[in-house]
């Protein structure tokens, strides 16, 4: 497995896009691979972090079965980045509301500061997809391909609504003191948009796992999904990248970069007719892959076998 090593520059405090401050920003990153490679910059959801790729038990990396040595991206051939996005700190330091457009920024930053001037490809997953259209859009001479898997350019409007019940779960957990409780049962209902009905259903059977009224195995596994994310997860750091997502906007028309887009079929967030549409859309070079999935949204964590080809030859078009 590999290890990685940090990078990090000061931003200092700075306006945002929709007009109110982060303060005393540092940009993180984390190198792995080939230093002398081709750059790669990879970035996941609004849980991912800059740890890609790292070895041993506790700390694995969040996509080390496709980021490794001899891996569709490999660590060989590439020098991959992975990148932390802002707020890094939660309580006050929270701005009230941050874009993607800033997180775009931000990453174009670090990379100036480690004198890259142009990357051989981002490849962004869910939220970290939508900061790579927004990099894309921005700093066209900054990039040569685009990956984007499990999302589009807008956010689909149920995802709207379900990610607003769960920024109110949150602030009622932060009024009544109890932030982590709010935390847990927002990611349970998360949980629920991320999979599919039928991998619920496929996996559970409410018959034979009903101990107890109100108790069942489904029911038990969601809720150790939430122990797990509000462990690692700010309350006001969450309701701030919970609302990034829903003010994404990007115009396709506005993105020249050959892409690549790839998505689950039974995604529920970023759905296959938003994802065609994108493809129609963009005004340059794409293609839409698509691949079966019980996992939804959240195939991009789980399907590798479906990703692996693709994203191993989209690789090697880098070289």
């Amino acid at each position: 497995m590999a290890q990685g090593h940090d990078i990090e520059t000061a931003l200092g405090t700075h306006s945002l896009e929709r007009g109110c401050d982060l303060a005393n920003d540092i940009v993180k990153g984390r190198v792995y691979g080939n230093p002398d490679g081709p750059v790669i910059v990879v970035m996941g959801g609004i849980s991912a972090t800059r740890f890609i790729s790292d070895g041993g038990r506790r700390n694995r990396g969040w996509w080390s079965r496709l980021v490794r040595e001899g891996g569709a991206i490999d660590l060989t051939r590439f020098k991959i980045i992975g990148y932390d996005f802002a707020p890094n700190d939660g309580g006050d330091a929270c701005p009230n509301t941050i874009t993607t457009t800033d997180q775009a920024r931000r990453l174009k930053f670090l990379l100036d500061s480690q004198g890259i001037s142009k990357v051989a490809a981002l490849i962004g997953s869910s939220y970290g997809g939508m900061c790579a259209l927004a990099f894309a859009r921005d700093y066209p001479d900054a990039l040569d391909q685009l990956c984007i898997i499990g999302a589009a350019h807008r956010p689909y409007p149920i995802g709207v609504g379900w990610r607003g019940i769960q920024r109110r779960i949150v602030r009622l957990g932060l009024e009544a003191g109890k932030p982590e409780a709010g935390l847990k049962l927002a990611r349970e209902l998360a949980m629920t948009t991320y999979r599919t009905p039928k991998e619920f259903a496929d996996r559970f059977d409410l018959l034979e796992t009903a101990h107890a009224p109100s108790q069942f195995d489904i029911c038990d596994y969601l809720g150790s999904r939430g122990d797990v994310f509000a462990e690692n997860m700010d309350a006001r750091r969450f309701l701030a990248l919970s609302e990034s997502i829903d003010l994404h906007r990007i115009e396709p028309e506005a993105i020249r970069t050959p892409t690549l887009l790839m998505t689950a079929i039974s995604d529920q967030l970023a759905p296959l007719p938003d994802m065609r549409e994108l493809r129609d859309r963009l005004a340059g070079p794409s293609e839409l892959y698509t691949f079966t999935s019980l996992y939804g949204h959240d195939a991009f964590l789980k399907e590798y076998d479906a990703m692996d080809p693709r994203l191993a030859e989209f690789c090697k078009g880098l070289l």
